[in-house]
This record gives C-alpha cells, sequence and structure tokens, in this order.
C-alpha cells in the first residue's frame, strides 16, 4: 500500500488505534510525534483519538559516508545510543561518530527551543504514551525515542507508524508494551518510496500544526 501523503497515512493508521480513544480502556492517552515527518501523521492520530498531541524531538546520527543510514541517535540530554551490530558490521567507532553525534545534538537543541518556545516536556507518567513517526527504516530513532519516554514512567507504552522495514519493527518490540505497523514490506528500501507526496516540512509548518486547535 502506498499513501497518499502523511496525513492519509495518519488517518489509516488512527483505525488501527482506536482502543487507545479518550475514555477508553487505556488512560489518558498522549500522542507524541517525531517532528519534522511524523507530525502530520500523529497530528490525525491524536484528532482520531481526541488526544493530546506533543513532540519528542530525536535526530539521527547517520554514517560518515552515507547521512541516510541511521547507526544511533540523540534524545534529550541522554548519551547517543548506537547500533553497537551496525558499528561492527561497518569497522566504524562511537569515536568515529562522535563529530556527526555532537553537530545533531546541536540541531537537536535549536530544534527543541524553535518548537516548544518554552513549553514543558510532557508528563508522561501515569499516560498512555504512543509514539508516531512516518516511517521505520532502521528504527534506530524511534528506539531512542521510546526509550526516553520509558524513562518518564508512562502507564503504557506504544510504537506506531504506517509503515516500517520488518527488521526495524523487530528491533522495537522489546522497547514498547505495542507497535502498530500497517506495512511492513520485504522490500522495504526507504519511507519515502511508500507516499505519493513526501514533501519535507519546515520548522513554521511544525509551528503551525502545534499551534493548531484541536478538538
Amino acid at each position: 500500500m502506498r499513501f497518499a501523503d502523511r496525513r492519509a497515512a495518519g488517518r489509516a493508521l488512527a483505525e488501527r488505534l482506536p482502543h487507545y480513544r479518550t475514555g477508553g480502556q487505556h488512560p489518558d492517552p498522549l500522542v507524541l510525534a517525531l517532528p519534522r515527518g511524523g507530525l502530520p501523521v500523529a497530528d490525525e492520530v491524536a484528532r482520531a483519538l481526541a488526544a493530546p498531541l506533543d513532540i519528542i524531538v530525536v535526530r539521527k546520527i547517520g554514517a560518515p559516508f552515507a547521512a541516510e543510514v541511521g547507526l544511533g541517535a540523540v534524545v534529550g540530554d541522554d548519551p547517543p545510543q548506537y547500533d553497537e551490530a551496525a558499528l561492527a558490521q561497518l569497522g566504524l567507532t562511537e569515536d568515529d561518530l562522535a563529530p556527526i553525534a555532537h553537530r545533531e545534538r546541536e540541531e537537536l537543541r535549536r530544534r527543541t527551543a524553535a518548537y516548544r518556545q518554552g513549553r514543558p516536556e510532557p508528563e508522561l507518567a501515569g499516560h498512555t504514551a504512543i509514539v508516531v513517526d512516518d516511517g521505520l527504516a532502521t528504527g534506530s530513532t524511534a528506539r531512542a525515542a521510546l526509550r526516553f519516554a520509558r524513562a518518564r514512567g508512562p502507564a503504557r507504552l506504544v510504537m506506531a507508524a504506517p509503515v516500517g522495514a520488518p527488521d526495524a519493527v523487530a528491533l522495537l518490540r522489546p522497547e514498547a508494551d505495542e507497535v502498530v505497523c500497517l506495512e511492513q514490506p520485504p522490500a522495504f528500501h526507504a519511507v519515502g518510496a511508500w507516499y505519493a507526496d513526501f514533501a519535507q516540512l519546515t520548522d513554521a509548518e511544525v509551528l503551525r500544526v502545534l499551534r493548531a486547535d484541536r478538538p
């Protein structure tokens, strides 16, 4: 299945999550987008579930020779998280990636300040935290986000994405209480291949979604 755009994917994803609607069997659902790309998907999910929307800013640590190849991620002030197996396979060390991790940390801080504009991090303790992204390629950024969320004590932790590589979905299952991924094509290649419209979002568009009124 190829999605028309991120919002269409979010509406399809929400259809698999009705048991998390506010007032249902799980306490106080809170939808957490991974911006930028995960935000339109998460916005549709949050609207369908009548749940608040917030963000977890996380940055991928890419390979030195190919930035799109995720070898780890940074989130919050936590130490960088790496895919040790991938590093070993490529003959790389954490020290080799330290300059990239530093650069991504600086961008993470910039985006956090721009998107939060002084708003505090969401309180997750006792909530059902539903982490949403537009796709799962390696799973490294989503895993970092899930670990960040788990450390804050949610009553239940869910990972939801419209499409993902089977290996990435398998990687995330131990990190969440439930992983919902609509499409897991064996020949995955890249997230953008599964969207007709995969235009990149700007900071201004992120802020517009975060400021929008919701039911």
